[in-house]
């Protein structure tokens, strides 16, 4: 019968105080759920959005925040990489609304004016904070807010007549080396196109590319950035392998490396601040913004064009751009061969270094496309920069007249100029306004957001699933861990089965004079905790010569003192005339003992094996321990070892993967496990 009678339900103390019930009820589940729903929500975070904390990830319903993320991914979480081919001064790849933006300026202006009477200090302080904010709300990273689709479509025409060499571009979603160790998807595809290819051998990966990787976890590649001159196309099997994979990927995939932004990002930006103020007074100018500044494919002369311009074009062309972009006119050679001359003196040496077979100095070809290494490279960056004669004094150096850029932005101009003519035809068939052929450049930020528009929706999910597959793909191809787990819980479940019950069973059945003298031992045990006894159990399963092996895992941990008090005491509540009929029947004890007492006690053996299964699953020290072999790490371990290398998000969708199995077993499993808390308090 209810505690409570349906009268006494009625009266408005009683439903006060079952309302407190509840309400307390409710609040003890929003508190043990909300931490779990922000780790759910955690899980599919990437260093856009580390710092928010959400129930609902922002990306899920606002295409802003989407763009951002997909941004950050196209790019491989290169910030300057974006700025560079974006054209763009984005502080960071962060969401920010709008009207946070714009209540922060007008919070600057406020203090601004409370600063009018103020010491000048503050006063420029203010103002300073008032310009930061003034930079912010401007530069927000933000879609396009409009799209002119002729110039993508010529963008897009040009590519397909004029396919560009391998390295003028790459490809997003390659890497996620901000966010840590995140396996985003078209690294994911070539790695699986490598597994295929090798049928899952590994060793033959490593022998035909000449890697060393212990696990396919660790196989990963790193997308190329040919801009600046310390970085050089390789010709490894690995570098051949992803160009072959980016060339069949989409245009909207790849992302075609600018050096006209490598020149404002990476050179006058840092030279001279983000402030086209500051650019205009140093050079002598009245540009507007950065937009009017371009790098020339020449050096730049003309009406208007200053000395400290040509003499940053000459520092960037010289010593720091890619030596793939730069070209030297024809009539270079005969001061190119003079060089070599120069430097060999005799032809027949410069034919043993370079591994060549030319008649005489004048047969030297000039340089186009310099090659990957050697000393021709060499040579050619050295005539570049300038070599000094160490005999005559003499300077030989490649003419400043003669060098010219040769880029893929460069190439896009040649091609509107054949296609359409003159800039004023050109702004009427794409509906821009250019005032020169300079002013067109590759709009590759309104490409990106054309295909973003059409794949919100697959964005979203590789957004929500990227850092689980991460982590599924790191158990599955990262040594025996899942297995190991497997056989581990397996035998620990079966083992705590057989012995604790048998333990339990002796002394409830037989009643031993030491029966308590015997719990109380095993009660004892319960009083010092795990890592006091690893080290003793360390040097005897040494000693036995068992560490690295199942056993040494199962055996410390067979019997459970608790365990064994705990089925002691359901045995005993069992019916004795059960017992004695079975005796007067003629059934052994063995046959006692499965089939009546075992069969009875079905509750508290379920108890008994989930608390066997967690303790195995979740053992992460011990395991570590005793099986340092990589070849008998458990789940936890691998799963450690992952947390140690990833970001936040990682480690989120890691500790949803671990926590699975069990939650599963419980809700598959609650009937019988509820039964076997409840009915030995009752008995």
């Amino acid at each position: 019968m209810p505690i409570i009678s349906r009268i006494g339900r009625r009266h408005i103390r009683t439903r006060l105080l079952v309302g407190a019930i509840y309400t307390l009820l409710i609040v003890g589940s929003v508190t043990m759920i909300y931490p779990f729903l922000l780790m759910v929500a955690g899980s599919s975070k990437s260093n856009a959005d580390l710092s928010e904390s959400r129930l609902v990830p922002r990306f899920l319903a606002n295409e802003e925040a989407l763009w951002i993320k997909h941004v950050e991914g196209l790019f491989n979480e290169s910030l300057g990489m974006m700025r560079q081919v974006h054209n763009s001064d984005a502080p960071a790849f962060r969401y920010t609304e709008r009207a946070e933006a714009e209540r922060r300026v007008e919070l600057a202006r406020k203090r601004l004016r409370e600063a009018a009477d103020k010491a000048p200090q503050e006063r420029k302080k203010a103002r300073l904070a008032l310009e930061e904010g003034e930079w912010a709300l401007e530069r927000r990273l933000t879609p396009p807010q409009s799209v002119n689709r002729a110039p993508v479509d010529a963008w897009r025409q040009f590519l397909k007549d004029h396919p560009q060499p391998h390295y003028a571009y790459t490809i997003g979603y390659l890497q996620a080396p901000v966010s840590r160790g995140v396996f985003p998807k078209a690294m994911r595809r070539i790695k699986d196109e490598l597994i295929e290819r090798f049928e899952g051998d590994l060793d033959r990966l490593n022998r035909e590319f000449g890697t060393e990787y212990l696990t396919w976890s660790n196989v990963f590649l790193r997308p190329e950035d040919y801009l600046l001159r310390r970085n050089k196309p390789a010709d490894s099997p690995f570098a051949l392998a992803l160009r072959d994979f980016k060339a069949r990927q989409p245009i909207e995939s790849r992302y075609y490396f600018s050096p006209e932004g490598a020149y404002k990002e990476l050179f006058l930006k840092t030279k001279y601040s983000r402030r086209i103020k500051t650019y205009n007074k140093e050079h002598g100018t009245a540009y507007a913004s950065y937009d009017q500044v371009h790098l020339d494919r020449r050096l730049p002369s003309g009406p208007g064009r200053t000395n400290k311009e040509r003499e940053d074009w000459l520092g960037f062309v010289r010593k720091d751009l890619n030596l793939l972009w730069i070209r030297a006119s024809a009539g270079s050679a005969p001061a190119y061969r003079a060089f070599l001359r120069a430097k060999y003196a005799d032809i027949a040496r410069l034919n043993e270094k370079y591994g060549t077979a030319y008649p005489r100095f004048d047969d030297i070809p000039l340089v186009d496309e310099p090659p990957g290494e050697g000393l021709c490279l060499s040579d050619w960056t050295a005539f570049l920069q300038g070599w000094k004669d160490p005999d005559s004094g003499d300077l030989h150096i490649l003419p400043a007249e003669a060098i010219r850029v040769h880029s893929t932005e460069f190439l896009f101009r040649d091609y509107l100029r054949g296609r359409y003519g003159t800039v004023a035809k050109a702004n009427a068939e794409l509906g821009t306004s250019a005032a020169r052929w300079t002013d067109f450049v590759p709009p590759q930020r309104d490409l990106h957001y054309l295909a973003f528009r059409r794949q919100t929706g697959p964005l979203r999910r590789e957004f929500v699933v990227r850092n689980y597959l991460t982590v599924w793909d790191f158990m599955v191809l990262h040594g025996r861990g899942i297995l190991n787990t497997a056989i581990y819980c397996i035998l620990a479940v079966v083992g705590a089965l057989l012995v604790n019950p048998l333990a339990a069973y002796a002394l409830s059945r037989y009643k031993p004079p030491s029966a308590y003298k015997v719990l109380l031992f095993l009660m004892l045990t319960m009083a010092f905790p795990p890592m006091v006894t690893t080290i003793p159990v360390f040097l005897m399963l040494r000693q036995f010569s068992m560490l690295n092996t199942f056993w040494a895992l199962i055996l410390p941990g067979l019997a459970n003192g608790y365990s064994i008090f705990l089925l002691k005491g359901f045995f005993d509540s069992l019916p004795q005339e059960l017992y004695e009929s079975a005796s007067l029947d003629g059934a052994g004890e063995f046959r006692i003992f499965w089939q009546i007492t075992m069969s009875l006690s079905k509750p508290i053996l379920a108890v008994i094996a989930l608390g066997a299964f967690k303790l195995a699953y979740t053992n992460f020290m011990f395991a570590l321990l005793i099986c340092q072999d990589q070849k008998m790490w458990t789940l936890m371990v691998w799963l450690f070892q992952l947390r140690q290398r990833s970001g936040q998000g990682v480690i989120f969708a890691s500790l949803i993967i671990a926590a699975v199995p069990t939650f599963l077993i419980f809700a598959l499993c609650q009937n019988i496990i509820m039964r076997g808390i409840v009915v030995p308090v009752e008995k």
